[in-house]
């Protein structure tokens, strides 16, 4: 995933002008999940206030909601560490992504999406189609991440679609490094436009067992591949 589509996530209007500390917070962030800061990195406080070109009170804050998301554990006297997500990490992560965007995704065939939002859904299917003709996985994993978090924003619940962005983030690093030791996706471009027709029908149980089936083949492939590649942490 580039640095741009991170961006373009989680940077909602770039026109707002942010608080320092919130700026803080996006920068320590889109460095973390971009692995320019890898886990177990270590930095003081006052190294990060001079990388950001600010004081060390907004940083002190970025780095305690950071720590509250999971992403680091806040030192006393030493800054901030860099947490690893491991395989066991990964396993509890998918399985509580597995239960929510299923739920997601019966609560927006009940809910039902307007032609704009299903139009939405469908070109982000498209885009994964095209980008996998060109053989560009950053395309496809950039197209495959709006996807899925169109789909959760779509059901109306801002607790479940908050709870799902937090567990997308720390899940981030693990699948941008293994986007290129999995096998070529097609069959995952399937499975999204299978959801999508469910939606458009208005079925709510096919469109959340094709849901929680696609999460739970995902889940246990980026397992596999974490063993077989010896990735206990990341």
């Amino acid at each position: 995933m580039s640095s741009e589509s991170v961006q373009a996530a989680r940077n909602t209007d770039t026109k707002i002008k942010l608080s320092l500390p919130d700026r803080a917070y996006r920068e320590i962030k889109r460095r973390i999940l971009e692995n320019e800061m890898p886990s177990g990195t270590i930095m003081l406080e006052s190294e990060l206030a001079d990388l950001l070109d600010m004081s060390r009170t907004p940083v002190r804050e970025a780095l305690i909601r950071l720590s509250n998301e999971g992403m680091v554990e806040v030192r006393p006297r030493h800054g901030m560490r860099v947490l690893p997500v491991s395989r066991d990490d990964m396993i509890e992560i998918y399985d509580i992504l597995t239960a929510l965007e299923s739920e997601a995704a019966d609560l927006v065939a009940r809910r039902g999406l307007s032609e704009q939002q299903l139009g939405q859904l469908t070109a982000a299917v498209d885009e994964m189609d095209q980008a996998l003709e060109k053989d560009d996985l950053t395309g496809w994993a950039n197209a495959d991440e709006r996807f899925h978090l169109l789909l959760v924003e779509f059901c109306g619940n801002k607790r479940l679609t908050n709870m799902v962005n937090t567990f997308w983030d720390q899940s981030h690093r693990v699948r941008l490094l293994t986007l290129r030791l999995r096998p070529k996706p097609s069959g995952s471009n399937d499975d999204h436009r299978a959801v999508v027709a469910a939606i458009a029908r208005n079925d709510p149980d096919a469109a959340r067992d094709l849901h929680r089936q696609h999460r739970l083949k995902s889940g246990t492939m980026l397992v596999e591949i974490l063993e077989k590649h010896g990735l206990s942490n990341v």
